[in-house]
């Protein structure tokens, strides 16, 4: 009588297999997680722009004379929130608003998703040095409150 073999893997063949899928793994991971950190750095370098063409967008409309501000100020805004809350148009007679921004966006390494959008950026004020940025009368630049460092090296607080 012949006999009969039975069809299947060997349990060496599957702890092999099961140990390749366990290194294609590992290498994915890390990978999955790099390419997470160059998303947040790509929305982080965006933000970064937008807000900072509003400003220059707000105080090129008080340069313009659109925008009351005092002779002895700086000309930029005194809070983050007016580039998207708008502020009034002093040469219109209706009184309607200039909006320099749609929404301010947030700061991508920031922990807190409850915070407020203006929240999550450190600001700088006019009068305040670039190596040591503080909060003043005015927002003259905003920075990420993030501790790490980038992919190129230079932490997220100087871009």
């Amino acid at each position: 009588m012949p006999t009969r073999r039975y069809g299947g893997f060997s349990l060496i063949e599957l702890m092999i297999t099961l140990a390749i899928l366990a290194l294609l793994a590992s290498m994915a991971v890390p990978f999955g997680q790099l390419v997470q950190q160059r998303h947040k750095e790509t929305e982080l370098r965006a933000a970064l722009q937008q807000i900072r063409s509003a400003l220059d967008a707000y105080r090129q409309g008080v340069a313009e004379g659109r925008i009351a501000s005092p002779a002895d100020d700086s000309g930029y805004p005194p809070e983050l929130d007016m580039l998207w809350r708008g502020v009034v148009d002093k040469t219109k007679p209706d009184a309607s608003k200039l909006y320099f921004i749609r929404r301010l966006p947030r700061d991508p390494f920031f922990p807190d998703a409850a915070a407020p959008a203006a929240a999550t950026w450190g600001v700088r004020s006019y009068a305040s040095p670039p190596d040591a940025p503080m909060a003043g009368r005015d927002v003259y630049d905003v920075y990420s409150l993030s501790a790490a460092t980038g992919l190129n090296g230079i932490p997220y607080r100087e871009w």
